[in-house]
């Protein structure tokens, strides 16, 4: 199955150069995995302000309703410079699909990033979103955005990949300038934007069934838009069980009695927490493969990122809040 490259906006820190604060490399395993399918535009917006490696470290400050970014050794406001860098290099790197950050930090974290009262010290006084990640996620909205992390609870990583991908790959759809590409995209993502939400398939099936013959580039940006609006949240498991009983739908006069049975068995105890999905999908795909079902085995469902970057392993960190 052929996969588009995505475009990654990655903290350098994380294993591109040692330009944490304390002259750290992070190396990530993900991150690692993906450099063989991912185009990544690594960044680190505190040496790239004039911030030395290792330097004294800097926090958000709340002066007002206003944040500020201060380096409390020296008290010296680098919020201009912040801002100024920050405007400069994402209106300069082109397209993008998604950003890594690395989590908590005052510039890059998009959660749990502690900020402070001015001239205290001591306690946070409230949480947010680092400088430099707050200015790129308003300057690309329809990106996926994580901290590196989360991305350790499988879930989220789950999630995060396979928005990855799909608008890696949206991306090309909207370079092409063509239906036809358009209605090959929707119909290769069926039943996995039916897991996201059915209600959101059937506004975009309704965009590229385009009945009121509307302009290329005007069905484009409302299926973009409409295509953020159905990645706005994880998938649930009842989404994924709905799923796959409409793919055994495909071989209700192929499968026996007691091969239903053993599916139905099998989508029980993924609901109950006892087998993940894979366990459930790769049977469904054998029997596309038996039968020879061409559309199914088309299916982005089956496999909406490269198998490559496939890890079962779970953390369990950020579960609440895929």
């Amino acid at each position: 199955m052929y996969y588009a490259t995505p475009v990654v906006v990655v903290s350098e820190c994380l294993g591109f150069s040692a330009c944490r604060y304390n002259g750290d490399i992070i190396h990530h395993s993900l991150i690692a995995r993906l450099a063989d399918v991912a185009r990544f535009i690594p960044v680190c917006p505190e040496v790239a302000i004039g911030l030395g490696v290792p330097r004294e470290t800097v926090r958000l400050v709340k002066r007002g309703e206003e944040k500020r970014l201060v380096q409390p050794a020296s008290n010296r406001d680098w919020t201009e410079e912040m801002k100024t860098f920050a405007r400069e290099f994402l209106e300069t790197i082109g397209e993008v699909d998604g950003f890594i950050f690395k989590g908590r930090s005052p510039t890059c974290g998009i959660k749990e990033v502690k900020i402070y009262h001015e001239g205290d010290r001591a306690m946070p006084v409230e949480k947010g979103m680092g400088m430099f990640a707050e200015q790129a996620v308003r300057h690309f909205p329809y990106a996926v955005v994580e901290e590196e992390g989360r991305l350790m609870n499988a879930a989220i990583r789950e999630h995060f990949l396979t928005k990855l991908f799909s608008l890696a790959l949206f991306r090309e759809v909207k370079a092409e300038r063509s239906m036809r590409a358009l209605v090959r995209f929707h119909s290769e993502h069926k039943y996995l934007f039916m897991a996201y939400s059915q209600t959101g398939l059937k506004q975009l099936g309704r965009l590229v069934a385009n009945r009121e013959r509307l302009p290329i580039e005007e069905v484009l940006n409302a299926y973009e838009q409409g295509l953020h609006a159905l990645f706005a949240r994880a998938p649930q498991r009842r989404s994924h069980v709905n799923v796959c009983q409409h793919l055994m739908g495909y071989f209700k006069k192929e499968m026996s009695a007691k091969e239903k049975q053993y599916v139905l068995e099998l989508l029980a105890q993924y609901r109950a927490h006892q087998l993940p999905l894979s366990s459930v999908t790769s049977v469904l795909k054998s029997w596309a493969i038996r039968e020879e079902n061409e559309y199914l085995l088309q299916q982005r469902y089956f496999a909406p990122y490269p198998p490559a970057l496939m890890d079962v392993r779970d953390s369990g960190k950020g579960r609440d809040a895929v």
